[in-house]
């Protein structure tokens, strides 16, 4: 196996970690950033009050967005198993 097949699987897989979990990063944020605005301006100092609406929003966008995470991941792992021989050889 060469070095740029190995950089070339780390680079991919990397890139599929990436776009798998980037969504419900920026759900989380999204909602954090909200509830931290609304403290603010409340005058709410609870620290507590923003998992309850980040786990919910995670929740459902693992609801939505779940077939499309997992179609992600099924299709680096069939195309890593497909060059399998490739990797094998070389």
């Amino acid at each position: 196996m060469t070095i740029e097949a190995v950089s070339d699987m780390i680079r991919e897989g990397l890139f599929v970690v990436l776009k798998t979990a980037l969504p419900l990063l920026l759900i989380s944020l999204c909602i954090g950033l909200i509830v931290s605005i609304f403290q603010t301006v409340t005058s709410i100092q609870e620290q507590t009050l923003t998992f309850v609406p980040k786990i919910i929003g995670v929740f459902l966008g693992l609801i939505i967005l779940g077939n499309w995470m997992m179609n992600n991941m099924v299709d680096y792992m069939v195309d890593l198993w497909g060059q399998f021989a490739y990797f094998i050889h070389q």
